[in-house]
């Protein structure tokens, strides 16, 4: 058993969506645990510089690359720039994702793809390109997708985000299941209703909340409050470093409804 304080030791690790929330989060969790060098990609600059002064500050090598994992090209550019500062990457945390509103009746095309292209497209061709260096060096490697307990069905008003997670739900299992024999293992956490910078948009913009709506919010659910993402930020560490083992294919529940129970 490693040293809770440093199992992330030795790690090289790419996360997306790191320069805030769940993606910030977990960063700073590898970072507190020994991560070697992390590298954080996101659409924002100002926050991406501001995430790595911060993660530095910890004692982590750390640096931002500016990519929208959206675009297939960003995508191959982000894997080429995280391999020249870090060197061979051994660790993938597929965090950026889009959570927009729209349901069956009125999600577009372009609603759609936009879903699909950044929660489910973006994050294949990292693993795609991730997994294959590791091939060419027959070297082990780890990843951890977030999705989303909306992957099991999700709101009617989230109709291309629940399809989109689902799709990478399946993929984190397939993958695992082709390259366990190769020592790189994938697995996914799926997120509950969450306290990030970015839910707090969506529900500004489409749920017409304002100021103190997390602790509104958060007496609904069972146990009183949203989801940390400091807290889920132990899980990710736990399941990308040595400590989890052979763990591979799992699909985590962090949320505080069970599935399958009657309400």
């Amino acid at each position: 058993m490693l040293d809770p304080q440093r199992r992330c030791s030795g790690l090289r690790v790419l996360v997306t969506g790191g320069s805030q929330g769940v993606g910030l989060a977990i960063a700073r969790r590898m970072a507190m645990e020994g991560s070697e060098g992390i590298v954080l990609a996101g659409r924002d600059a100002r926050k991406g510089e501001s995430a790595v002064a911060e993660i530095e500050r910890m004692g982590a090598r750390c640096c931002f690359v500016r990519a929208d994992v959206s675009i297939p090209e960003d995508c191959e550019q982000l894997l080429e720039a995280a391999a020249g500062k870090l060197g061979l990457l051994n660790g993938l945390v597929n965090a950026a994702g889009i959570s927009d509103r729209s349901s069956l009746l009125d999600t577009t095309l372009d609603d759609w793809d936009r879903h699909f292209h950044t929660n489910a497209r973006g994050p294949f061709l990292l693993m795609q390109g991730f997994v294959r260096r590791l091939l060419e060096v027959g070297e082990p490697g780890n990843i951890v997708n977030i999705v989303s307990m909306a992957a099991h069905c999700g709101g009617p008003q989230v109709t291309p985000y629940s399809a989109s997670k689902a799709a990478l739900a399946n993929m984190t299992r397939n993958v695992a299941n082709a390259f366990a024999a190769k020592h790189i293992r994938c697995n996914a956490i799926m997120a509950g209703w969450m306290n990030t910078p970015g839910d707090d948009e969506i529900q500004r913009k489409y749920h017409g909340r304002s100021d103190g709506w997390q602790a509104i919010a958060g007496k609904s659910l069972p146990m009183g409050q949203l989801a940390d993402s400091a807290r889920l930020a132990g899980l990710a560490a736990y399941l990308i470093s040595p400590d989890s083992g052979v763990m591979t294919g799992a699909l985590v529940d962090y949320d505080q409804a069970v599935i399958g129970t009657w309400q």
